[in-house]
């Protein structure tokens, strides 16, 4: 590792072939500034790298992965203090060494009459720079540095096949020098990306679970939309993992260190408030089966046969429902022995989608020919369509500006209970006017993205408030569209 508080400027041209200066790469050539950047990575990110390769239907030769790699990159310093707010603190501020060796060497080519423009690369100032893999697990790092460097000085990237990973990369980079908004522009009008599908619809008896690697990309969409400001597709990468899952919120979860990439815990409160929502949306539609199974199982009477109502329908249907929701995996049979919780699969990655389309496959079972409507099926299907049409609105994912401007305002995750404050205590109580409201029917509806989040963060839900002839108000706010 070179020392710090070496100064280059003294290396002469015989010191450069003998090795101690890398080699230059002209961003421009009329460049007054060096920036020499060592590129440090780990044995994990050699080694995923070479298998990622060797995986590559293309035949063009590969870089080899190097655990350490040292590249100047020659640039105009007028440039980088107009694109990035780190580099002209840094290189203008007399209170850092960076800027004193620039005023230093600037100050002296001026003596020997050379203009910094015209000067030889080992002339000119050379600032340091240490990049470590931890946030990106990227081993071509310099390449990514290098098209960073372009965008600023208004060229167009070399990198040939752009993939996820190298843009995820560039936007850290772009984060962590401050330019995010000029490599945002480039991106939005210069090389034809497409940012790769994670999302799909499975077939009937297919078990939809995201892959490890969909998750992996789906999270870099997350990320590089939120540090790049692309409000659009980090409103609908935040709906995705709501609705799909993630690994790492499983309550079966171990530590893994290849998820200690920074696109792995989300920045700004986003990872709490993603995995929060999603909890709010699970817990609303299993408190839907958990309240008929509640109903079936009390000893008042669920028959819908009028004066020849009978407890065995009851009892007949709440077997059928049990078995129902057991064969599907949808509820777990745990007795006071640890070794039941075993029983237990880890549904953190179970489809939001696949829950509802299965709780609709709901049979209609009758214990004789006369009870019609004494089941399941008939009551749930209006609530199931309740929560679909909830699904739709913009409250479900996050949206970027509201989050960057107002954040207690749209946030579902109660800030009161950080500081042990009571959270308030609110029942929805659905009703058929609810179940009819043609609003529900289309997506983004007006006052909707209010209301689902008012139903998805109540704290307990009675899902047949008017068949049991309760008049009591909901606590549940009215549907408005302030």
């Amino acid at each position: 590792m070179d020392d710090p508080g070496q100064s280059p400027e003294g290396d002469s041209l015989g010191s450069n072939i003998a090795g101690k200066l890398p080699q230059v790469a002209n961003i421009v050539e009329d460049g007054d500034l060096i920036l020499d950047v060592t590129f440090e990575n780990s044995k994990d990110t050699i080694r995923s790298t070479r298998v990622a390769q060797s995986r590559l239907s293309t035949r063009e030769p590969q870089p080899t992965p190097k655990k350490r790699v040292r590249l100047a990159f020659r640039v105009a310093l007028r440039v980088l203090k107009g694109h990035s707010r780190y580099f002209e603190k840094l290189l203008t501020d007399s209170r850092f060494k960076e800027a004193k060796d620039i005023s230093s060497t600037f100050a002296a080519l001026s003596v020997k009459h050379i203009k910094p423009e015209a000067a030889e690369a080992k002339d000119l100032p050379w600032i340091k720079i240490q990049d470590d893999d931890q946030a990106t697990h990227y081993a071509h790092r310099e390449d990514a540095l290098s098209d960073l460097l372009r965008i600023l000085h208004g060229s167009d990237v070399v990198t040939k096949q752009i993939t996820m990973p190298f843009v995820t990369t560039l936007a850290v980079l772009a984060d962590r020098f401050d330019c995010a908004a000029a490599v945002s522009r480039y991106l939005a009008s210069g090389p034809k990306f497409k940012w790769p599908v994670t999302s799909r619809r499975p077939s009937r008896d297919e078990v939809s679970v995201m892959s490890r690697n969909n998750e992996d990309i789906l999270r870099q969409k997350v990320l590089v939309s939120w540090l790049l400001n692309q409000p659009t597709k980090f409103q609908a990468a935040t709906k995705e993992i709501i609705i799909n899952g993630s690994c790492r919120w499983s309550s079966f979860a171990e530590e893994d260190g290849n998820s200690d990439a920074t696109w792995w815990y989300l920045q700004d409160g986003l990872e709490q408030e993603l995995q929060f929502r999603r909890q709010c949306i699970l817990n609303t539609i299993a408190s839907v089966q958990r309240h008929f199974l509640k109903l079936y199982a009390s000893r008042e009477r669920q028959c819908k046969l009028g004066y020849d109502s009978s407890a065995a329908c009851d009892s007949y249907q709440l077997g059928e429902m049990f078995k129902f929701l057991t064969n599907r995996n949808l509820i777990f049979l745990v007795d006071f022995s640890p070794g039941s919780l075993d029983t237990i699969a880890d549904t953190s990655l179970l489809q939001v989608e696949s829950i509802l389309s299965t709780l609709r496959q709901c049979p209609s079972y009758q214990i004789d020919k006369n009870h019609t409507n004494c089941g399941l099926r008939t009551r749930i299907l209006p609530i199931l369509d309740f929560i679909q049409g909830l699904l739709s609105a913009n409250s479900i994912p996050i949206t970027r500006i509201s989050w960057k401007s107002n954040r207690p305002a749209v946030a579902w995750m109660p800030s009161g209970t950080e500081n042990g404050a009571p959270v308030e205590e609110r029942v929805f109580r659905f009703t058929r006017s609810l179940a009819g409201d043609q609003r529900l029917r289309f997506e983004n509806a007006m006052g909707a993205d209010k209301f689902a989040r008012d139903v998805f963060t109540a704290r307990s839900w009675d899902w047949t408030a008017e068949e049991q002839g309760q008049d009591v108000p909901s606590t549940t706010p009215r549907w408005s569209l302030k």
